[in-house]
């Protein structure tokens, strides 16, 4: 296999299913996972995502389909004889065992020199910054710590694949967020290829290169962070990732480079066709940071311009949410940032307000 091939499709996945009893848990399933990258399974609970990670850890085997690896398939291969380690939520620690026999144990397993297996353990701590706290037990370490343990214990190993099974899960929300950037650099800083399950779509946002959002066992969509926000490829995936506004209507419109959807609130302009069937069934998403809102009309715009009431309003910090109700009774959301536009101060409960979007701020889905 050439080395381009091997780059581009490290990690394949060909048409795998895995079956239990008559439920299918993971359906048909096609991947390709790049050398070196950072790839995140994203879905909700019993989507098929840890399950598929099973799978390539050898803990599940599949009922059909194929796993390559490098080229090599390794479906049929025993966990111990794959070149892939799994980090797992709770970390596995062993408590009785100090930082640096933790990290060790899976090297003196194998047999290494003595040397070895000391100098591997060294550059590990030392990659995780916690060489000084090598004789204390998992027990005398923070949360944070104990994952960076987990993490060079892994990396110890030099797999070729690491899977790391809701590797931040277990901190809380302040933590998880300082964590997700260095657990990001550790892993780019050794080059070693990952595959991580996550039902956090900003852990998966802020951490991966490529994202596959599953449900129902299935994939629907394949990108990074940013296509899979800006461009879903149906309703599911615009719901799941991030906040979103969905319309639904009537095609009335379609050219090469816009559509137009009719809906209950009114004519909604789209800049980009669909190549769909006048009449058909369209969605309109548009995220809630995307609408402006004020209370005169804007000067100008003619097109995806609504009215409605202020209905309720939420302060976060940086942005404020307003919800405001159309006349024939639909919910919008729209996010401002604090600080730009100060004549927002003056929108309070019940006012009446305009609110609108441009033609490239929204995506038609057929789904």
């Amino acid at each position: 296999m050439a080395d381009k091939d091997v780059k581009e499709g490290y990690l394949v996945t060909e048409d795998l299913v895995k079956r239990f009893d008559e439920a299918i848990a993971v359906d048909e399933v096609n991947l390709s996972i790049r050398q070196g990258e950072i790839f995140a399974l994203l879905g909700s609970s019993g989507c098929g995502k840890s399950t598929l990670l099973r799978m390539f850890a050898g803990f599940e085997k599949p009922s059909a389909g194929r796993i390559l690896l490098g080229g090599q398939d390794v479906a049929g291969l025993a966990p111990y004889e794959r070149p892939i380690n799994m980090m797992f939520q709770s970390y596995a620690l062993f408590p009785h065992l100090d930082l640096w026999e933790n990290v060790a144990f899976g090297l003196k397993r194998e047999g290494l020199p003595k040397a070895e297996i000391k100098r591997r353990v060294g550059e590990m701590l030392e990659l995780v910054q916690l060489t000084p706290y090598a004789k204390r037990k998992p027990h005398q370490l923070s949360g944070g710590q104990q994952q960076r343990v987990a993490l060079a214990r892994s990396l110890a190993k030099r797999p070729k694949l690491l899977l790391l099974d809701e590797p931040l899960g277990a901190l809380d929300k302040k933590l998880r967020e300082q964590t997700q950037f260095e657990l990001v650099n550790i892993i780019e800083s050794v080059g070693v290829t990952c595959v991580m399950v996550t039902h956090d779509q900003e852990e998966a946002m802020s951490m991966a290169n490529r994202i596959a959002v599953m449900s129902k066992g299935r994939v629907l969509q394949v990108g990074s962070p940013k296509e899979i926000y800006e461009f879903p490829a149906n309703r599911f995936v615009a719901d799941f990732i991030g906040n979103v506004n969905l319309f639904d209507g009537k095609l009335s419109v379609d050219e090469a480079d816009h559509c137009s959807i009719t809906t209950a609130l009114g004519e909604m302009r789209v800049g980009h066709g669909i190549s769909g069937t006048l009449g058909m069934p369209v969605t309109l998403a548009v995220r809630p940071e995307k609408i402006s809102i004020a209370k005169q009309r804007p000067a100008g715009v003619d097109r995806n311009l609504f009215s409605g009431r202020v209905k309720e309003i939420a302060y976060f910090g940086s942005f404020n949410t307003f919800i405001v109700v159309t006349p024939d009774g639909s919910k919008v959301k729209i996010t401002e940032p604090n600080g730009s536009r100060h004549d927002l101060l003056d929108l309070t409960w019940e006012d009446p307000v305009f609110f609108w979007w441009d033609d490239t701020d929204g995506v038609a889905l057929r789904d």
